[in-house]
């Protein structure tokens, strides 16, 4: 089983986190949630939804919820609103009573817990009838060119990876099985929207040293590797980038985002 290392914040957000708060600004603006509403943010990490709820849905509450303690204690020092709690919790064993909230919102985390029934039927639990329930995940096998680059080029220089290729390993995040998902815990008016966000990069090391990080499964293979083939992984991409003549690399990241209604 491949284990992905989930803990630096500060890590993270050059990563994904920047272009989660992208898609997030836009997934928000979609579900048009009426203001003075009660929100959950499951597997909140290091706050880029709940930054956006924060900014543009005018909840009366938000409380965020995440596994990572490093995660959450980004979350903590760069969100600062009387409104918002974070919380330490398992996204499959909601720490709320039923029916107690109006929004469960969750963002790039649906494909890494082990059960997504048990999170969304969590989700769906804590939500009061009539309310909404909605997240958004990356289009991994598609248009998230950031990792289909990336894992493109690891499995040319690597045939025995490609398991570990986030479009292989996360076979739910396509339109078909996510709807199937929802509908597999018979959740009502389910709609889905493609977000795709411009992820411009100023050069190559912009683009690459993220990938040092260590924090999610791309990065958790590149520090797996010794000097020569992390080099030669490195440079491999570098080669395949559509790199301008100014070195910027223009790429795009889609996400798929659902939201449905508990009956």
């Amino acid at each position: 089983m491949t284990q992905d290392n989930w803990a630096a914040g500060a890590a993270y957000e050059p990563y994904v986190g920047r272009w989660s708060r992208l898609v997030a600004q836009d997934f928000v603006k979609w579900l048009s949630i009426a203001d003075n509403r009660s929100w959950l943010d499951v597997g909140c990490g290091t706050g880029a939804l709940s930054q956006a709820i924060l900014s543009a849905a005018a909840p009366r509450s938000l409380v965020g919820i995440d596994s990572s303690e490093g995660f959450l204690a980004h979350a903590r020092q760069t969100i600062h609103d009387a409104r918002v709690r974070f919380e330490v919790a398992d996204a499959q064993v909601i720490p709320l009573d039923a029916s107690s909230c109006d929004v469960a919102v969750s963002g790039l985390v649906l494909n890494f817990v082990p059960e997504p029934t048990l999170m969304l039927g969590e989700m769906a639990r804590v939500v009061r009838q009539g309310g909404t329930i909605a997240v958004y995940v990356w289009d991994y096998a598609g248009e998230m060119q950031l990792m289909r680059h990336f894992w493109d080029a690891v499995v040319a220089l690597d045939p025995s990876a490609k398991p570990r290729d986030e479009a292989i390993r996360f076979p739910i995040c396509q339109p078909e099985p996510l709807t199937k998902l929802f509908q597999d815990v018979r959740l009502a008016d389910i709609r889905l929207l493609p977000i795709t966000v411009s992820t411009h990069f100023h050069d190559f090391d912009d683009y690459w040293n993220p990938f040092l990080s260590g924090q999610g499964p791309a990065p958790t293979y590149v520090t797996s590797l010794d000097d020569s083939h992390r080099n030669t992984l490195r440079d491999y991409i570098h080669e395949q980038l559509p790199v301008q003549d100014d070195g910027t690399i223009p790429l795009s990241a889609r996400a798929w985002a659902v939201r449905a209604t508990r009956s």
